[in-house]
């Protein structure tokens, strides 16, 4: 069974977990105690509230938010069997306002009769606001116990108040080691593959490479493999290269890890890591990221986090992003790595957005006096009667290219917005910009 699709808007008792003989081999192999959970040991170590939820002890509705693969449906599946509550399961897909309610309302006489209700939602971010709002007073005043479970990050998809009223535990990718586990323990279950198929160790760890954390998708390619190698025959690692021919990058591009990702590509070509950059910029390409979305972060880059220190590195975006325009992808990949390059390995400065930043600063703190009167349009008549444009001095009359002229408005004298950094070609600016100042301000 996939976490997120269900049959039936609405499954009762432990039966919404069980699996048939013929279902995939992640199902069959759901976790059915505490013991044979994989990972999570900073919820589930003793007297943590997940492991006294899964105990039956614990009173408090919880969120769990976690990648693909990690535990969250089996969690809900241990809370079923071990908590002897009445437990319902609501699809996120099909049900309704009207569902819910009925929901709560049968839980309500169910407390009447001293029965306690365990409601569980998958994909609860899929419930609109009203489907979430209508669960609230359920929840605080405990006539349910919910358990939802979400893929997204739910301080943009779960509404305030139920975030409020529940426990948000958050669950982490699988490291290696409980990969490897949940491979050992599928090969010999009789749940599993009852030993019918060995596994090279080669094989072993490019599964848990391409697991990326995730136990459903080990365990999905682990399957995959079996049926390629036979009953009796042995997994290789050509095995699994044909029958898996790429690693499933986990990115959606709605949610947290289009934000994440993007971070670190930005992040890393501030840091000058090109090949970090690189990779986050692979990833991106691979899950079918916008180009242009891509383009457009490399030309804020290029002016926020190098600007003057390479002047270059705008043109270069600026030209990624046309050449992505003009010829697409998978083409488009070659401009927007050549401009990641440029940029990762560009000298850095954050002057220019300092620079603004200051800038718009004192405009909004009011420092915005008039415009010196030699300074303003002059081409229309009666301009000079109002002493528009009078006595200015055009600086290229002065064999300098320079004169002492005010330029910026009353009171703001001493302002200094710009200032150049050490590297690059801000160093050569750097060495003539006060001597500038000095000359334009006449000191």
């Amino acid at each position: 069974m996939q976490e997120g699709l269900f049959g039936n808007s609405e499954t009762r008792g432990s039966d919404y977990f069980a699996a048939r003989d013929d279902a995939p081999l992640a199902a069959r192999m759901r976790p059915r105690s505490l013991d044979e959970v994989a990972g999570q040991s900073h919820l589930l170590s003793e007297g943590k509230p997940l492991r006294r939820l899964i105990e039956g002890s614990g009173a408090a509705s919880v969120v769990l938010y976690g990648p693909p693969g990690t535990g969250k449906t089996t969690i809900a599946s241990l809370v079923a069997q071990t908590t002897g509550r009445h437990f319902v399961a609501l699809s996120a897909l099909s049900a309704g306002v009207k569902e819910v309610r009925e929901v709560i309302a049968e839980a309500r006489r169910g407390l009447a009769r001293g029965e306690k209700t365990v409601l569980f939602i998958d994909e609860v971010h899929r419930f609109s606001k009203t489907q979430q709002d209508a669960l609230l007073a359920a929840v605080e005043n405990r006539t349910v116990l919910l358990v939802a479970a979400t893929t997204e990050n739910p301080s943009f998809s779960v509404v305030a108040p139920l975030l409020s009223r529940s426990l948000l535990l958050q669950l982490e990718p699988l490291g290696d080691a409980d990969i490897r586990t949940v491979i050992e323990r599928a090969l010999v279950s009789e749940r599993g593959l009852k030993g019918t198929v060995s596994l090279d160790d080669d094989a072993r760890d490019q599964l848990i490479l391409l697991a990326g954390g995730d136990a459903r998708r080990a365990l999905t390619y682990l399957e995959v493999a079996a049926e390629t190698a036979g009953e009796g025959g042995t997994v290789t690692l050509d095995t699994v290269r044909q029958s898996v021919n790429r690693a499933v990058i986990r990115y959606d591009r709605d949610g947290d890890q289009h934000y994440d990702v993007v971070s670190a590509f930005i992040k890393s070509i501030r840091g000058s890591d090109v090949d970090a950059a690189l990779h986050y910029l692979a990833r991106m390409i691979e899950a079918g990221e916008d180009p242009r979305f891509i383009a457009r972060r490399l030309v804020i880059h290029a002016a926020e986090d190098i600007g003057m220190a390479d002047p270059s590195a705008l043109q270069v975006a600026m030209a990624a992003a046309q050449a992505v325009q003009f010829i697409g992808m998978p083409e488009g990949r070659l401009p927007l790595a050549q401009a990641t390059i440029h940029l990762a390995t560009a000298p850095k400065s954050a002057s220019v957005v300092t620079a603004i930043t200051r800038a718009q600063g004192d405009v909004r703190a009011g420092a915005a006096g008039p415009v010196p009167a030699h300074l303003r349009d002059g081409h229309y008549e009666g301009a000079a009667k109002l002493g528009h444009a009078v006595g200015y001095l055009y600086p290229h009359d002065d064999p300098r290219g320079v004169v002492a002229q005010r330029y910026i408005p009353e009171g703001l004298d001493e302002a200094v917005y710009y200032e150049p950094s050490e590297h690059g070609n801000e160093k050569r600016i750097g060495e003539y910009i006060g001597r500038l100042r000095r000359m334009v301000r006449g000191r």
